[in-house]
């Protein structure tokens, strides 16, 4: 795996590792790398960021260095070898969702650029389990592959200054789940009853990159029986 990354400076003290390469072979370095590094966790190092195709290593200048890190990750790397699959298994979770309506304000709008139905829309998204490639802002949103919508999906024009905790967006191709008040410029095709995070956990969020969401409808009059609950991997 070594000659499959660019590894870099990044002002004074980070680095930052670019895989090469198709998108899903370059995510699955990024991702093998940050799990066998968070593991090893040289001394001075305290951020591990990996996305789709790059990873940023934070660290402490006054306890380490570029070479110091560059070198660990580069030893780390070579570890790792061709072929390698992420080492920490995927998990599913399970994510009832009401579409439409107020808890999804956009699916209306999302159909018709789509030329779907709305209820062409949910199924799609709906479908099958998508899997999360990175933690985005605000608050380790959980960024996901994206339904099988004929094309992506546009921002709106106007965005709006608070999003719900638990709505469920789509950004272009990609499924987005925002975990915390804040402003958002992608449309909301519905929104979840359970709590995405637990402000009090270790980790702060259930999911990792490599886990899957499974959305599932339900009803209004369904809201009140999952308000509240945790998210958490579904077991079995």
């Amino acid at each position: 795996m070594g000659g499959d990354i660019v590894i870099a400076d990044c002002g004074d003290s980070a680095v930052v590792v670019k895989a090469t390469g198709d998108t899903a072979r370059a995510w699955q370095t990024v991702h093998a790398l940050a799990d066998v590094f968070e593991a090893a966790r040289p001394g001075g190092v305290y951020g591990i960021v990996p996305t789709y195709d790059s990873l940023l290593i934070e660290f402490d200048c006054f306890h380490t260095d570029h070479t110091t890190v560059r070198r660990a990750l580069r030893y780390e790397a070579d570890r790792l070898g061709e072929g390698t699959l992420l080492t920490t298994p995927s998990r599913r979770f399970v994510v009832p969702v009401v579409y439409g309506g107020e808890y999804g304000p956009d699916l209306p709008v999302v159909a018709e650029q789509l030329g779907l139905t709305e209820h062409e829309v949910v199924a799609l998204h709906s479908a099958a389990p998508l899997t999360v490639r990175c933690l985005g802002a605000p608050a380790a949103a959980p960024m996901m592959d994206g339904p099988a919508f004929p094309k992506p999906v546009p921002r709106l024009a106007s965005p709006r200054t608070s999003v719900v905790p638990g709505s469920i967006a789509v950004a272009g191709r990609q499924a987005v789940i925002s975990p915390m008040p804040s402003p958002g410029g992608w449309p909301l095709l519905g929104r979840t009853p359970l709590r995405v995070l637990d402000l009090d956990a270790e980790p702060l969020a259930p999911y990792r990159p490599g886990d899957t969401f499974q959305f599932v409808p339900i009803g209004p009059e369904q809201w009140d029986e999952y308000a509240g609950t945790p998210l958490a991997a579904a077991h079995g």
